[in-house]
């Protein structure tokens, strides 16, 4: 058994045994009251889930197994001369709870490049859809098309005991992962550039490799995509693409569908999508300014034009945080150290200073502060990808080391199939409304 593997089952084995006895003495303890607003609204910070790889703080900002993103990028090792952290690191963290050592991720770092073979049929698969086809679109067809490895999927057909389920579940995402930068790279090649591919370098690691088949040359590109696979990773398991990845697994489909699955919700505007908007706001901004130098003043104009037009600002709000996202933060300080008169990148910076305090002007506006959103796409167009279409699908690459994570512990933890309880409106008039009026 690899080292990772043993690890983590040696954690999990305990966390069960230990989880199994408090909820049985526990069981019937409140954590939480449902309003109906909840009820209506998106079951919206309901405590429901277990959720074992990151955690959301309103203030702090997202805690992977407890360490925060300044934190982790001081700790986590490090490419050669390198100052970004490494996703294999964080991904080993979030996995078994440990920082591991430069070893263990140069380790996990070959792991996923033995595994990283794609079959031939996924390229057929993607080279039959048409050029115009969305990269979401293509990027969830090309998981799908992938399922025919799933190592669960075939074990469980065999009769895979259920003490066994995590075991098969590990296999999958990790040969999962592994595959993502290839499959990524080869859509962004075949969509954007003439299908002129770049074979992977496996003398990269993950994230450099990825930069490699974009195709990007600056050096520097390659440690922009060690931090952005790094903070995309995990957001606890209550949005969206997590929480598909949660309710689909927990169905005991492998991780290639409850993955595909969370692409398709990644792919919503309201989730994933928005980092696509909010370049294309920036773009139609400069536009309408006729400069790409545009003084604060004529950005706080178009601001609250578009605030007159009923439309929000993208980037800005966040339905948990109530800070700065530290994320939007650590790419901040990417810029400081990386990129030197940058146009795009000082309309962000402008941005963040004019477009808070319009928020909180209004009144009504809980986080005034600019998410992770904000500014990943500034940084991509600096370094000339400028396809915003494709955003999101380097977004779902990362987001693949946190919810897979999360995947291997609802399979080791022994989760049952989710399904709550949904009520009708004459429910609600019947028992909501009769209670209130006793």
């Amino acid at each position: 058994m690899d080292p990772l593997k043993q690890k983590f089952q040696e954690k999990a084995q305990a966390l069960a045994i230990e989880m199994k006895a408090f909820r049985k003495e526990h069981a019937n303890v409140k954590v939480d009251e449902v309003t109906l607003g909840q009820v209506f609204g998106g079951m919206r910070g309901v405590k429901s889930m277990i959720w074992e790889t990151s955690q959301l703080d309103p203030i702090e900002g997202i805690r992977f197994r407890g360490y925060s993103i300044p934190e982790l990028k001081k700790i986590l090792p490090k490419a050669p001369n390198g100052k970004e952290p490494l996703p294999e690191g964080l991904f080993w963290l979030m996995l078994v709870g440990e920082i591991p050592t430069e070893e263990e991720v140069k380790w996990l770092s070959d792991q996923w490049k033995r595994r990283s073979a794609v079959p031939e049929h996924t390229f057929k698969v993607l080279d039959s859809l048409p050029i115009t086809t969305h990269p979401m679109t293509q990027f969830i067809s090309a998981i799908t098309s992938l399922q025919t490895e799933s190592v669960f999927a075939r074990r469980y057909a065999e009769g895979l005991n259920k003490s066994e389920y995590w075991d098969a579940t590990y296999e999958d995402a990790m040969n999962l992962i592994a595959s993502l930068p290839r499959i990524a790279a080869y859509i962004y090649r075949r969509t954007y550039h003439n299908g002129d591919h770049i074979q992977p370098d496996i003398s990269l690691d993950w994230a450099a490799n990825f930069a490699h088949m974009l195709g990007v040359k600056k050096p520097d590109f390659k440690s922009l995509m060690r931090l952005y696979l790094t903070i995309h990773a995990d957001h606890e398991g209550g949005n969206a693409s997590a929480h598909t990845t949660h309710l689909i697994g927990s169905t005991l489909s492998d991780a290639y569908h409850s993955f595909a699955g969370a692409m398709g919700a990644l792919a919503g505007p309201l989730h994933g999508l928005a980092n696509q908007e909010v370049i294309k706001w920036v773009f139609n901004m400069l536009d309408v300014l006729g400069t790409r130098q545009p003084t604060k003043e004529q950005i706080a104009e178009f601001v609250n034009n578009t605030l007159a037009a009923g439309k929000v600002i993208p980037g800005y709000g966040h339905a948990v945080l109530r800070q700065p996202d530290p994320r939007f933060t650590a790419q901040k300080n990417f810029a400081q150290d990386y990129i030197q008169n940058s146009d795009i990148v000082e309309v962000v910076w402008k941005t963040f200073e004019v477009v808070p305090p319009i928020l909180q002007s209004l009144g009504k506006v809980k986080n005034p502060w600019p998410n992770v959103d904000a500014h990943s796409g500034a940084l991509l167009v600096h370094y000339g990808v400028t396809e915003y279409s494709y955003y999101t699908v380097m977004f779902g690459v990362s987001r693949a080391l946190g919810v897979l994570a999360a995947l291997c512990w609802s399979r080791a933890l022994g989760f049952p199939l989710e399904r709550p309880k949904s009520v009708t409106f004459d429910w609600v008039k019947n028992n909501v409304g009769a209670e209130a009026k006793a």
